[in-house]
């Protein structure tokens, strides 16, 4: 029986289970547990080396920058750098949210519509036709 290979975004979903299981474990624990358990299994594709729903916690520089450690890891088939990646990308994203809340309800720095929100307002008033911008406010405020 064949083993299914893993993604890059199951290896860190998968450390990110480890971490709610043991939240007092180290970091240097994860690591060791993930080399482990996925240590004679295949290597993730380098196809998408992601992890898409991280977006929505962390700014892309936090949650991607054990990305490159991940990469290296399957171009040289080394579990180790793989679980060195994804938990320096864990430990960015948990840092982040500590130091600052969850991503979206903090500063106006972090608020994805600064500086385009009046622009966009703008374009929507010049190109859209006027009932469709009445239809659109009604479905807004019901």
């Amino acid at each position: 029986m064949a083993q299914e290979t893993s993604s890059v975004a199951d290896l860190f979903r998968r450390a990110q289970a480890m971490r709610r299981e043991h939240p007092q474990a180290s970091y240097k624990d994860l690591k060791a547990q993930l080399v482990k358990e996925f240590s004679g299994r295949p290597f993730p594709s380098l196809f998408n080396v992601t992890i898409p729903e991280q977006d929505a916690r962390a700014p892309e520089e936090d949650w991607t920058a054990g990305l490159p450690l991940v990469r290296r890891g399957i171009q040289f088939e080394d579990w180790k750098e793989i679980a060195n990646g994804i938990i320096l990308s864990l430990e960015q994203t948990e840092n982040y949210e500590s130091q600052r809340g969850p991503e979206g309800d903090r500063d106006d720095w972090h608020d994805r519509t600064v500086g385009i929100e009046e622009p966009t307002k703008k374009a929507l008033g010049k190109w859209m036709p006027e009932e469709l911008m009445k239809l659109a406010e009604r479905s807004v405020k019901k």
